[in-house]
């Protein structure tokens, strides 16, 4: 938004809010909402007067009941509606209620262009228009933009529906600007990464450790979950987590296993080398997806047949034949193979089932060990069994967890001492 429409915007009170979130799939069920809990707790934390959160249909009803409400609220936020189909009337709904037309926005025009070509005639080029004197909110993960300005005593914030978009597009350009405005009271906030914890675990540890006056809030994300703490009792609610997660699984900031992973090896000076085979090379793909993962990273090894762990690892055929190719024995020979083959510094290793089939009932589908080596410490292994959300959530949180006790393992500490006080994986 330009500064001078901030300066605006911040003059005039900015007390009591509504929300109305649109989607039909909600109303039958088939998805549960999560917008409204997100962003009703950040405007509470920020002071506001969250009045209602209304979950409403695809049917342009919208404008009725933000109309029922223009005379006692500051800030109406729209989610969803904002998509190219005949069913998608946010934009014409809010129009209609500012007493303003739509019009079409020539950067709005252009993003839109430069991401879907020619099909942007037709149906996508409605949502390149947005009520007139209302400015653009940018999405760069979708083709709906959000918008905001405001009409009648009233400032309308509209943003699409799909979590993956509003996410992002709330927390890192709506909320910093509507706490930038006058006529609420912050109450402060604090943000961690937690990580290989289920999302229902989590809220559920959350209402266990809440104090007086804190707030949460919580944004999903592939490999971890961005937490929010607010209140000025948030400091204990936060320890309080951290002792319930287990060691590692809870960092403040806003970081993920592998900006973890980097710091220690770059603090270090060491070079790192991986041995995959349940994990199929991610590790290495978000180890190399840094710029200048090079200072750190020489190679993988993806080892997913026993013959490629003999052959390429130099893992003795007895260790397998003894133990399988599923264990802690051949995870740790993988380490020291990758190690000694890429000649580094430390290595990680991976080897386990992913599933949906392979699974025994002496290692069942999400069984996973993780190998460590080292030239300056003895090698360590983990076994960890996953519950089993699928094959893409079981090596997703492999690769982190691999990471996270790696770290571990470069400041000394016993990977099997840290893995086995993790309840909730």
């Amino acid at each position: 938004m330009a500064q001078e429409a901030l300066n605006a915007q911040a003059e005039m009170n900015n007390t009591d809010a509504r929300l109305f979130v649109i989607g039909t799939e909600l109303l039958k069920g088939q998805v549960a909402d999560g917008h409204g809990k997100l962003i009703s707790s950040e405007l509470s934390r920020l002071g506001y007067n969250v009045k209602s959160i209304e979950i409403l249909p695809d049917d342009g009803s919208v404008q009725t009941s933000m109309e029922a409400c223009l005379s006692d609220t500051d800030l109406i936020i729209v989610t969803g509606g904002l998509g190219p189909t005949s069913d998608d009337m946010t934009r014409r709904a809010i129009a209609e209620v500012a007493g303003v037309e739509l019009v079409l926005d020539q950067g709005a025009w252009d993003t839109l262009y430069k991401r879907v070509g020619e099909r942007i005639h037709g149906a996508n080029e409605q949502q390149a228009y947005i009520p007139k004197g209302f400015t653009v909110i940018e999405n760069p993960l979708g083709t709906a933009p959000g918008f905001m300005g405001r009409a009648k005593g009233v400032l309308f914030i509209a943003m699409p529906g799909p979590p993956r978009e509003l996410g992002p597009m709330f927390l890192e350009r709506v909320l910093p600007f509507l706490t930038s405005l006058s006529g609420h009271e912050s109450q402060g906030r604090d943000e961690y990464s937690v990580f290989l914890t289920p999302e229902s675990k989590l809220e559920e540890l959350c209402v266990k450790s809440s104090r007086p006056s804190c707030t949460w809030g919580d944004r999903f994300q592939s490999y971890r979950i961005s937490l929010y703490l607010g209140g000025e009792n948030r400091a204990l609610m936060a320890k309080s987590l951290s002792d319930d997660l287990g060691p590692g699984l809870m960092v403040p900031g806003d970081l993920e296993s592998w900006d973890l992973l980097e710091q220690a090896l770059l603090e270090r000076g060491l070079a790192i080398s991986t041995a995959e085979s349940l994990t199929g090379g991610l590790i290495a793909k978000l180890l190399t997806d840094r710029p200048g993962s090079s200072a750190y990273f020489k190679g993988s090894a993806v080892t997913y047949c026993n013959q490629a762990k003999e052959k390429v690892l130099g893992v003795p055929h007895s260790i397998i034949e003894s133990y399988t190719e599923v264990s802690c024995q051949c995870a740790q020979a993988m380490a020291e193979g990758a190690m000694k083959l890429y000649d580094t510094d430390f290595a990680i290793s991976t080897t386990g089932i992913a599933g949906p089939t392979g699974g025994t009932e002496q290692s069942p589908v999400g069984t996973v060990c993780l190998g460590f080596a080292s030239r300056f410490q003895e090698s360590q292994s983990a076994k960890l069994v996953f519950q089993s959300y699928g094959r893409d959530s079981i090596r997703r949180r492999s690769a982190v967890a691999a990471m996270l006790l790696g770290c571990f393992y470069l400041s000394g500490g016993s990977v099997i001492d840290m893995a086995s006080a993790w309840q909730y994986i």
